[in-house]
């Protein structure tokens, strides 16, 4: 253990032995740029940023303020993090990212992406031009936050025809379920699938069972509503959210997807020859516990369209 702190002692004894220059020179070579910053959002200094992949030259940014350089919304956010960096002790994490209208004067040179970044916080002990400041180090994660948002995107989308998967339908279930359960907000639920598609598969085979699932996929995602959530619940079953919507105004939409859904599989050729489709339709009501409740109304009602001959929406 001594001989450790010895070391340490020593390796410390080494940095502060290092002239101004040398200091600057390790400051200016880091990859990521360091910002000190006042309290009044100024500028005072800039330190490193030097890896070109990810920053331009910021080094016109010192002298200026935050209000000089951003929108006044993002320059607010700023201003109010470095106050509570200075107000709270210790280092301070957030992630936030600029777009090309968040920068004045950009117009349509800077970049035509939303860039992503982390900072990390910290207030400085001393005071710098006469004022309270943090050390603010900047680093790029827009490629973690892509790589993100494709790894959630595919845990939520089904991988036959790019629509919600159960697990994000259920997620919306339970959102338009607490808005409703706290403000009445009205949403419509219509559960359907492809009359006989057994058959399909058994006569035509599984590809063109998928086939005909594909293309009940793109006719909900061209006919329906930009409100409204399409989802595959498995198999041949999908499953239609319709926010602010009673069922009266939602049987009109469901009738106009099952003739369309119809009219799109009689296209395929033999294999949509009166291929049809059956929906039960529901909304929630005051008296449901969760979302499960209209879920199970618009089931039964899906069950009574087929026994009273399919190719219908039922509501219930």
């Amino acid at each position: 253990m001594k001989t450790q702190q010895l070391e340490q002692r020593d390796r410390m004894t080494d940095l502060s032995q290092l002239s101004t220059g040398q200091i600057a020179a390790l400051l200016a070579a880091l990859p990521d740029p360091a910002f000190i910053i006042t309290r009044s959002g100024r500028y005072a200094a800039l330190f490193g940023g030097t890896d070109a992949r990810y920053y331009h030259d910021g080094s016109s940014l010192v002298g200026k303020s935050i209000p000089e350089v951003l929108n006044r919304d993002k320059a607010g956010w700023f201003i109010e993090q470095i106050a509570h960096a200075l107000d709270s002790p210790g280092l301070h994490a957030v992630e936030y990212q600029l777009a090309r209208a968040d920068v004045k004067g950009l117009d349509s040179d800077g970049p035509e992406d939303t860039v992503w970044f982390e900072g990390r916080v910290q207030a400085l002990g001393h005071l710098v031009q006469g004022e309270e400041a943090v050390l603010w180090v900047a680093s790029n994660i827009t490629a973690s936050k892509k790589l993100e948002a494709l790894l959630r995107m595919q845990s939520e989308t089904d991988s036959l025809t790019g629509l919600s998967n159960r697990r994000k339908l259920m997620a919306a279930l339970t959102e338009h379920y607490e808005l409703y359960a706290r403000y009445e907000t009205p949403t419509s639920v219509l559960i359907f699938d492809i009359d006989q598609f057994k058959g399909i598969n058994d006569e035509y085979g599984h590809l063109s069972g998928d086939k005909a699932i594909v293309t009940t996929a793109e006719v909900c995602r061209h006919e329906l509503r930009s409100t409204d959530f399409a989802a595959r619940l498995g198999g041949d079953e999908f499953v239609i959210l319709m926010p602010h919507t009673r069922w009266q105004q939602a049987m009109p939409i469901a009738e106009r997807l099952r003739l369309k859904v119809a009219e799109s599989l009689r296209e395929l050729g033999t294999l949509g020859r009166g291929a049809t489709i059956s929906g039960g339709l529901s909304e929630l009501l005051p008296g449901d516990s969760s979302y499960e409740d209209v879920l199970k109304r618009a089931d039964d009602a899906l069950y009574r369209a087929k026994r009273d001959g399919r190719n219908r929406i039922v509501h219930h």
